[in-house]
């Protein structure tokens, strides 16, 4: 378990015996430190996988999450239908309907992966 900077390296060396990749789960912990935690997970030679593009820019190897351009769309509606004079009650609870695929062949490289050229296919982004 990560509760801070000073956990993220001792926690992927203790990882990098027992597994294969990681998810990592985005908080601010993890988006304060994303350089310290994308250079253990090189260094481990553990693939990563997260919830937003922002992290695969950095050298993660993937990502699959809500398209977070989409998300801000969508609320710019419900301000509009409110600023219209709609109740925030009576807006419906949304849930993501666009997902995001992003790959990034070179971290897959460094790290002896080869990616399916199926999983390629599906993808939003493929960064070479």
């Amino acid at each position: 378990m990560i509760h801070g900077a000073d956990d993220i390296e001792p926690a992927f060396q203790a990882l990098k015996t027992r597994a294969d990749a990681l998810y990592v789960a985005v908080d601010q912990l993890m988006v304060a430190n994303r350089t310290s935690i994308l250079t253990s997970a090189l260094d481990a030679r553990m693939p990563t996988i997260f919830s937003t593009r922002d992290f695969v820019k950095g050298g993660a190897l993937m990502s699959y999450g809500p398209s977070y351009a989409e998300r801000f769309r969508h609320a710019a509606d419900y301000v509009d239908k409110i600023l219209h004079g709609t109740k925030p009650g009576d807006l419906p609870v949304d849930q993501p309907t666009k997902f995001e695929l992003v790959i990034d062949l070179t971290t897959a490289n460094a790290l002896g992966l080869t990616v399916p050229p199926s999983l390629i296919a599906h993808a939003d982004e493929v960064i070479e």
